[in-house]
């Protein structure tokens, strides 16, 4: 499955071309992390994998499917089965925690079980073992506007984590973290596609994350694939290259621990 983009482009209704000429394939149970600056694509990128938005040239398919030849209701199951991971998550803020991590649910559950979850939690020990995964169990039955946007953050993680999608991802899913709870949540990320067999595509802003957890990393600029390499043969000086619209990065930045120094000259 995973899924393959052919001369893929995307143009905004303000004109301003956000994607162009993107060639990428990714096979089921792979685990690529994109970077790149800020504007670069990325998001968009995978609003396009998340069938979000609709290309407007080139051909894309999603898990064995072309999802805008499909009819409503097979895109509405397609949907079900690919779990996005949003940088500012879309979660109402009266919510509770509990409500929001079963929603992963709810493309797959009848209209009946999804109303009635909205007052009597359908799976509340299930939502409650996803939380434990990320050091949130105190926060079941906490309000959603009541949590800091770093645990907001890790809410809509386990949110996905119980969805079980087929094609996982994430759009900049610790930029609200510490160090060290990024570090763990991008290790669990991979940890739970490796023990399913599933896609992960993760966009990350942290390179040297990119480049420790994820074997394949793909660079994007001004909305193109500047290169597509495993990690270990990312160069600090395709990285300054990358970066150069943002003054480059510090090359400690880009060098992965135990990485021998040569790699980051």
């Amino acid at each position: 499955m995973g899924f393959s983009l052919k001369g893929v482009g995307l143009v905004h209704a303000n004109g301003h071309r956000a994607l162009q000429g993107i060639d990428l394939s990714i096979a089921d149970g792979e685990r690529v992390a994109l970077v790149g600056a800020s504007g670069a694509g990325k998001t968009t990128l995978l609003r396009l994998l998340a069938a979000a938005r609709r290309p407007t040239e080139g051909c894309l398919h999603l898990l064995g499917a072309d999802p805008w030849s499909a009819s409503p209701a097979a895109l509405r199951r397609l949907r079900a089965r690919i779990g996005l991971v949003h940088q500012s998550p879309p979660i109402p803020p009266r919510q509770r925690v509990v409500t929001a991590v079963l929603a992963g649910r709810l493309g797959h559950w009848p209209l009946w079980k999804a109303l009635a979850s909205l007052v009597l939690p359908a799976d509340a020990p299930g939502a409650a073992r996803e939380l434990a995964r990320l050091d949130l169990t105190d926060k079941l039955y906490e309000r959603c506007d009541r949590l800091s946007g770093g645990q907001l953050q890790r809410v809509a993680l386990a949110r996905v984590l119980y969805q079980q999608p087929d094609l996982f991802l994430a759009d900049e899913p610790v930029s609200a973290l510490d160090p060290a709870l990024s570090e763990l949540t991008v290790a669990l990320l991979n940890e739970e596609a490796t023990r399913r067999g599933v896609t992960l595509v993760a966009s990350l802003h942290a390179v040297d994350l990119a480049l420790r957890h994820f074997p394949r990393v793909v660079g994007l600029q001004d909305g193109r694939i500047l290169f597509d390499l495993p990690s270990r043969e990312v160069s600090a000086a395709q990285l300054r290259t990358l970066y150069a619209a943002e003054g480059g990065l510090p090359v400690a930045s880009i060098c992965p621990a135990g990485q021998p120094s040569r790699r980051c000259s």
